[in-house]
C-alpha cells in the first residue's frame, strides 16, 4: 500500500509518499481499498506541530475515507467484499489500503460518489453534533457560521437550511456570491469588516442564537458578544494559530494568550452558553457517531444534503493540497484520491 507520511514538523513539502505491506484485517475489522480521503485542518496543524492529539512523528494522519471493502474480519456482520463504504478513522486515512473497525464504517449508497462520501464524516458529524445534538437548532433561529466556505461551514449551511434556520456567514469577499446562492442571508468579509459590529447591525442589536467558531484567539470573545439571550457559542478549532504554511510559535502563543476566560455569573445573567467540541475526542462514543453518520448519509442519499467537494488531489500531490487549503483557496472539501 501507499501512504502519505508527515516526516517532520514543517511546510507542506515534509509530506512524503511511502510504500508498505498491505495491512491484515483483524477480528471485528474490515479492510478497505481507499478511493478518497478527506483533508482537515487538524491534519495541517499536526504537520506544523500544533496538534497535541497527533501521533508521534513520523506518522500518517487522516480522519475519514471512502472506498471498497476487500476483506471482512471474523465477527463482522453487515459488510461483504465489494461493498462501497464510508469510514471515520483515528488517523491513518492518508492511505490507499486501510483496516478499520466495522463500527466505524457505513455502507455508501450508490447515489453518492466516493468523493461525496469522503467529504461527509468529519464535516457533517462536527456540524451536526454542534447544531443539532448539542445546539438544538430550530426554525427561525439565526446562526453565525465562521469560515462559511470551508468544509464544516458548508455542512453547517446545509444543516441550518434543513432545519429552517437563518445563516450569517463570514468569508473572503470573492466567495460571497456563491454563498448567497447557497442560502446564506448575509455575508461578512472577515478581512475588511468587524464581524461583531456587522452582526449587531444585521440583527438590530439582538444578536444571534448560535455561533460556530473554529478561528480561535480574539475571535472567541467577539463571537460570544454576538450572542443573544439563550445564545450558544461553539468553539471547535484554532485556525488563527496557523496563519501561514510555516509554524509560527509567536502566532500560536499570541492566539493562546488571547483566549477568553468565561465567567459563570455573567454567563448566567446573560443566559448564554459556551461549548467546546472536538470530534477526535469522541472515539469512545463510536456507536453514537455511527448513529449520526447514518442519519447524515441517509439525508444525503435523499438529496437533503449535497457535500461540497472543491478539489481532489492525487496522493502524490498531498503537499499541494495542504498548501491549497492554507492559502484559503478552497470552497468546500479538499480530498486526496488514489
Amino acid at each position: 500500500m501507499r501512504q502519505v507520511w508527515i516526516q517532520s514538523i514543517g511546510r507542506p513539502e515534509v509530506l512524503t509518499i511511502k510504500e508498505a505491506p498491505d495491512p491484515t484485517v483483524s477480528v471485528g475489522e474490515i479492510r478497505v481499498q481507499v478511493k478518497a480521503a478527506g483533508i482537515n485542518f487538524a491534519d495541517i496543524l499536526a504537520r506544523m506541530g500544533l496538534y497535541p492529539d497527533a501521533p508521534k512523528l513520523p506518522c500518517v494522519v487522516g480522519y475519514e475515507v471512502s472506498g471498497v471493502v476487500d476483506q471482512v474480519g471474523e465477527g463482522v456482520e453487515g459488510f461483504s467484499e465489494g461493498d462501497r463504504v464510508v469510514c471515520f478513522t483515528k488517523f491513518g486515512g492518508y492511505s490507499d489500503v486501510l483496516c478499520v473497525p466495522a463500527l466505524q464504517a457505513k455502507l455508501l449508497p450508490d447515489a453518492l460518489s466516493f468523493e461525496s462520501g469522503a467529504a461527509i464524516p468529519v464535516n457533517y458529524l462536527t456540524a451536526w453534533m454542534m447544531l443539532v445534538y448539542l445546539g438544538n437548532v430550530h426554525k427561525g433561529e439565526t446562526v453565525l457560521v465562521h469560515a462559511a466556505a470551508g468544509g464544516v461551514g458548508q455542512a453547517a449551511i446545509q444543516i441550518c437550511k434543513h432545519f429552517g434556520a437563518n445563516i450569517i456567514g463570514t468569508a473572503s469577499e470573492p466567495k460571497h456570491a456563491r454563498l448567497k446562492e447557497m442560502g446564506v442571508a448575509h455575508c461578512i468579509d472577515y478581512r475588511t469588516e468587524n464581524f461583531e459590529k456587522r452582526v449587531r447591525e444585521l440583527t438590530n442589536n439582538e444578536g444571534v442564537q448560535i455561533v460556530l467558531d473554529a478561528v480561535g484567539g480574539k475571535s472567541f470573545p467577539k463571537s460570544y458578544r454576538c450572542l443573544s439571550h439563550l445564545g450558544r457559542l461553539f468553539m471547535f478549532g484554532v485556525s488563527s494559530f496557523a496563519p501561514g504554511s510555516k509554524r509560527s510559535l509567536i502566532a500560536a502563543a499570541s492566539g493562546f494568550m488571547s483566549l477568553p476566560k468565561f465567567k459563570p455569573i455573567p454567563m448566567m445573567n446573560e443566559n448564554r452558553g459556551v461549548f467546546g467540541f472536538n470530534l477526535g475526542h469522541l472515539w469512545h462514543k463510536s456507536e453514537l457517531i455511527k448513529e449520526i453518520l447514518t442519519q447524515v448519509v441517509d439525508l444525503a442519499e435523499a438529496g437533503s444534503f449535497s457535500p461540497t467537494v472543491d478539489k481532489c488531489f492525487p496522493m502524490e500531490e498531498a503537499a499541494a493540497a495542504h498548501q491549497y487549503i492554507q492559502d484559503r483557496k478552497n470552497f468546500g472539501k479538499v480530498l486526496l484520491t488514489t
